[in-house]
C-alpha cells in the first residue's frame, strides 16, 4: 500500500509510486464493479476524480491527464489519475506500456501538491 494522501470513512486516495504524479481513488468497501457501488458513493468518487484531476492540471501543467480503471490484478473498484508529460519515459503510451526514453521530467514537490489535494477534498467532504 502507497502513501494515503486523504481518507475518510467512505474512500481514501493512495499514491502510486512513479516518475510522474499518479494517485488512486478507493472505496473503503471493495466493490467489484463500478455499477456495484451505490449511486451517493459513485457519485463522490467521481467529485474526487474531479478534484484531482483540477489540481494535477493546475499544478504540474501536463500535457494529458490519464484515468484508468482496469481492476484485473486488483479485482476491486479503484480509479487510477495520472498526469501525463513528453518527457516521462512512457508517452505516449499508457504507464503500463513500454519504456521509451529515461524520464527527463524536473516536478515541482510533490509534498505541496499532496497538502493541495487533501485540502481540497477535505473542504468537500469534511
Amino acid at each position: 500500500m502507497g502513501q494515503i494522501i486523504y481518507e475518510d470513512n467512505e474512500i481514501y486516495v493512495e499514491k502510486e509510486e512513479s516518475e510522474i504524479p499518479w494517485l488512486k481513488i478507493f472505496t473503503k468497501e471493495s466493490y467489484i464493479e463500478l455499477g456495484d457501488v451505490p449511486k451517493n458513493l459513485r457519485l463522490k468518487l467521481w467529485q474526487t476524480y474531479d478534484i484531482i484531476e483540477y489540481e494535477m492540471k493546475d499544478y504540474y501543467k501536463p500535457k494529458k491527464i490519464n484515468m484508468a480503471s482496469f481492476a484485473n490484478m486488483l479485482p476491486r473498484v479503484h480509479i487510477h489519475v495520472m498526469a501525463r508529460f513528453e518527457l516521462d519515459s512512457y508517452f505516449p503510451n499508457p504507464m503500463w506500456g513500454k519504456k521509451l526514453r529515461d524520464s527527463k521530467l524536473q516536478l515541482r514537490d510533490e509534498k505541496e501538491f499532496n497538502s493541495k489535494v487533501f485540502q481540497a477534498l477535505n473542504r468537500i467532504f469534511s
